[in-house]
């Protein structure tokens, strides 16, 4: 469906693997796999709506709120990204995706990405790891930005949002932490705060590192040289240890997915087209 020439999202709550899931389809025309986006720690699927504009209209683009973030009910227990790679595989198959999809990971949503690639190799055909790292086995950041990341605040208190906004995001936040404010609370939805700590829990002593080379997939690392949360070194890593991966490096910090999409989304679009 489109309106004025635009592709219109479908946003509905479905039930995969026993959890209910906010979801959202962006249709495309049929002529390249779908896009399964898994989005940041505390953000709903509206976060990357800038992203998923910029990308090509006829690509299918599927989003979705992790439990306990924006529309999806938090589940009365803990999860894991082992247990929860299975939920996204039936909600593929909720949506008519018998055969593999492209996967994208962004921060949090990498590590999922990374293990959904792994545990279910044949519903993932190519993958796009962007501003994410191999998880408790990796560079870390430094010891103020990590302070900041373990609470919500930021997603739900506007002006620290903005003022915090330099220090941990890098980029162009540094220069206009205003935007801070605008992404991650201009059009989202907020969820109960627990829904935050659960995804901090799922991640809790979590690697990648000891399987990057059991990612057989096609892989872009994205990454940008001025990213705080996750330092630029993790990229090279990650670049270098699984098979068949390719690094694009981006002037810019951990949002430019989003503040600057028009950049990325074109790098992610030729990658995923690419023989």
């Amino acid at each position: 469906m489109t309106t004025d020439g635009q592709v219109v999202d479908s946003v509905r709550t479905v039930v995969a693997g026993g959890r209910r899931l906010r979801i959202s389809v962006r249709p495309g025309d049929g002529t390249a796999p779908a896009l399964l986006l898994c989005n940041g720690i505390g953000a709903s699927l509206e976060v990357l709506q800038p992203f998923v504009d910029a990308l090509d209209p006829r690509r299918e683009v599927i989003r979705f709120d992790v439990p306990g973030v924006g529309g999806s009910p938090a589940p009365s227990l803990p999860y894991l990204l082992s247990t929860f790679t299975p939920v996204l595989a039936d909600l593929l198959g909720k949506l008519e995706h018998d055969g593999p999809v492209d996967v994208m990971g962004f921060s949090w949503g990498g590590g999922l990405a990374q293990h959904f690639a792994v545990q279910h190799r044949r519903r993932c055909r190519r993958l796009v790891l962007a501003a994410t790292g191999t998880g408790s086995l990796m560079v870390p950041a430094h010891p103020r930005v990590l302070r900041r990341m373990m609470t919500p605040r930021r997603h739900r208190d506007p002006d620290y949002a903005r003022r915090i906004a330099g220090e941990i995001y890098g980029g162009t936040m540094r220069t206009h932490p205003e935007r801070a404010r605008e992404i991650l609370h201009g059009n989202t939805r907020l969820g109960p705060k627990r829904g935050y700590y659960y995804q901090l829990a799922a991640s809790a002593g979590w690697s990648s590192l000891p399987f990057l080379r059991l990612i057989r997939q096609p892989t872009l690392v994205l990454a940008g040289d001025d990213d705080p949360i996750i330092p630029v070194v993790n990229a090279r890593i990650m670049a270098q240890f699984i098979p068949r991966a390719r690094l694009h490096i981006y002037r810019g910090g951990h949002l430019a997915l989003v503040t600057e999409a028009d950049e990325l989304a074109p790098v992610v679009d030729a990658f995923l087209n690419s023989v």
